[in-house]
């Protein structure tokens, strides 16, 4: 019994002793990291003595640890005591010739203008490779880390050779971008694309940056002939979808149809990549192309509600600048497909549009209200009646029904409460106020909707927040704010010209007044919407000139600058404006796109 006793004392002395030792031993670590990061704030304000200290202290203590020794050798490099960290890095490969190691000893002797031996050092360390092929991601990032670009690119290519089922496209493909060998890096990304498919949409992103809009650039024409020769000697899925998206980077969405077809041919299980192809077409405005997609759909589509989709979107392309004569025609092509396909819960969707069409194109609010109030009746699900509602809710603002209209938008609200129709809903409501003169009622339904969880309404709500908060204080009778918000009803309900002569009122009657760059801004709009490009030049000339420190001095900038390059045919004068968002607006949210066109029209090669 007092043996037994005696033991488990002894275990639990043991215990005890290596509960303190490990404890010393976490302490001891915890000092040492406290050290290390005081000497790399030495290193990063350039205090380099400072941390020279500091790593031979922890150095001196753990000899074996590699991390000490570089932090070392790199302290003493930029000391430029190159004799120091050369015998440094001999003492430990006079043990062990690590290649890693022998990568940082060439730098070295590079830095000491030994070329010579520094070459056969790389040299000797690349050899290893052949030895153990493994050693070529420690090679590899210690070439890269030093800029040895040429050495890294030898070690990846013997280590893919060693390593058949590993691939060092990626890496080889970010060398050749930062040595400006475009054609390579694109060789390689492509490569990257048949080892790892699924790493398709990380490649797009990387090769976004080297290519433009404008397919006659160096880059452009690079890629597109490397995918074709591709494609022509294996006609790889991936390839035709890169370059399908290409196609479309240069809005070349016809030549993207003709990659996206023959994707579908090989493997006719979805049409939803032409699907969306046809929206971004359609949304690109090249209504064209988007029509000719959606018939390619019609004539395809297994799925009904497919099917319909495409019927619905040629019929609202159709729509948009038709006359009256065609008008009537898309009105009996709708009543059409429903004798075809019936009104169900399937062709909802078609139903909702054919109401738009009728109040807000053919002019017939009654019977689109009519219309779609029968929709209503139909064996809907709580969401769909939502939908109908805000339709109707739009509809009778149009006819300026406004108590009746916030009477749908608020059992919207109530009933779906929450959810992302719910508050377009709730910033209906205040937009509805806001057009009947309420601007206070309106305010306060836009500051809760300014944290909604739809990026889109919380900026509009914030927008309209802001015009309100901004101008309700000018005059007692807040006269410019309601011309401004007559105007703003005008113009949706579609009544250009009208919305413009009332604008003309503010700008001519409240000169001087807060509201007067946005109400230019908004004619401007509106007279791009009809084409007039020349009297929208002259609003936001008007902005720049006159309202340089208000909020839409970007926007001025960058609406006038589209003009001149895309309508006016004075890309000349394009640049400078895209010029003064790149460098007076880094804030702005045309900054990515400014940026773009004007390296475009100044010819700059996108690397």
């Amino acid at each position: 019994m007092l043996y037994l006793q005696l033991m488990a004392y002894r275990k639990y002395i043991l215990s005890l002793i290596l509960v303190v030792l490990c404890s010393f031993s976490v302490l001891g670590q915890r000092e040492d990291q406290k050290q290390l990061a005081v000497g790399d704030e030495y290193f990063k304000k350039g205090e380099f003595s400072k941390a020279l200290i500091i790593y031979k202290k922890l150095y001196d203590t753990k000899p074996y640890a590699y991390n000490y020794m570089y932090k070392m050798v790199d302290t003493y490099q930029q000391l430029e005591r190159y004799d120091e960290a050369r015998l440094l890095l001999e003492k430990r490969i006079t043990k062990n010739r690590i290649p890693i190691i022998l990568v940082e000893l060439g730098y070295n002797y590079q830095l000491m203008d030994s070329i010579s031996k520094a070459d056969a050092l790389f040299e000797e360390a690349i050899n290893s490779i052949d030895e153990k092929p493994t050693y070529v991601y420690g090679i590899g990032q210690r070439f890269e880390k030093h800029s040895l670009l040429p050495q890294a690119i030898k070690a990846y290519k013997k280590g893919a050779e060693q390593l058949p089922d590993k691939n060092f496209s990626v890496q080889l493909a970010r060398i050749y971008g930062d040595l400006g060998d475009v054609k390579n890096m694109f060789a390689n990304y492509i490569d990257y694309v048949a080892f790892k498919p699924n790493a398709l949409n990380n490649i797009k992103r990387n090769l976004s940056q080297f290519i433009s809009e404008n397919k006659d650039t160096e880059n452009n024409k690079s890629l597109r002939v490397l995918l074709l020769k591709r494609i022509q000697s294996n006609p790889y899925a991936h390839w035709y979808q890169l370059l399908s998206w290409l196609y479309v980077q240069e809005k070349q969405y016809g030549k993207s149809f003709v990659q996206e077809k023959a994707l579908y041919r090989r493997n006719p299980e979805s049409l939803e990549r032409i699907i969306d192809l046809a929206f971004t077409a359609k949304d690109d405005d090249d209504k064209t192309t988007a029509s000719n997609i959606f018939n390619y759909i019609i004539e395809t589509a297994q799925d009904l509600d497919v099917l319909l989709l495409a019927h619905q979107s040629i019929l609202e392309i159709e729509a948009e600048n038709a006359n009256e004569k065609t008008l009537k025609e898309i009105n009996d092509k709708y009543l059409a497909l429903f004798e075809n396909y019936g009104k169900t819960e399937i062709s909802l969707p078609l139903q909702l549009s054919y109401g738009q069409f009728l109040a807000f194109s053919f002019n017939q609010p009654e019977e689109a209200s009519k219309f779609l109030k029968a929709s209503y009746k139909l064996d809907i699900s709580p969401y769909q009646e939502a939908l109908v509602k805000l339709k109707l809710a739009d509809i009778l603002v149009l006819q300026e029904k406004f108590n009746e209209a916030l009477i749908y938008y608020t059992q919207i609200k109530a009933n779906l409460k929450n959810s992302t129709i719910a508050q377009e809903a709730s910033y209906k409501i205040a937009k509805t106020s806001y057009y009947k003169g309420d601007f206070e009622w309106a305010e306060s339904q836009l500051k809760v909707l300014k944290a909604s969880t739809s990026q889109l309404i919380a900026n509009d709500a914030l927008d309209l927040k802001l015009l309100i908060s901004d101008n309700k204080y000018d005059d007692t009778t807040q006269t410019a704010l309601k011309y401004y918000a007559k105007a703003d009803l005008l113009a949706f309900q579609n009544k250009t010209n009208e919305a413009i002569k009332v604008l003309d009122k503010v700008l001519t009657e409240h000169n001087g007044e807060s509201i007067i760059d946005q109400a230019l801004f908004t004619q401007a709009k509106l007279y791009e919407k009809q084409n007039q490009f020349e009297k929208a030049e002259v609003n936001y000339q008007k902005i720049i000139a006159d309202y340089r420190e208000d909020i839409f001095i970007d926007d001025a900038y960058y609406y006038l600058a589209e003009l001149y390059n895309t309508h006016l045919a004075k890309p000349e004068e394009a640049k400078p404006l895209y010029e003064k968002i790149i460098f007076n607006h880094e804030d702005s949210i045309y900054f990515v796109e400014a940026r773009k066109k004007f390296r475009m029209l100044r010819g700059d090669t996108i690397n």
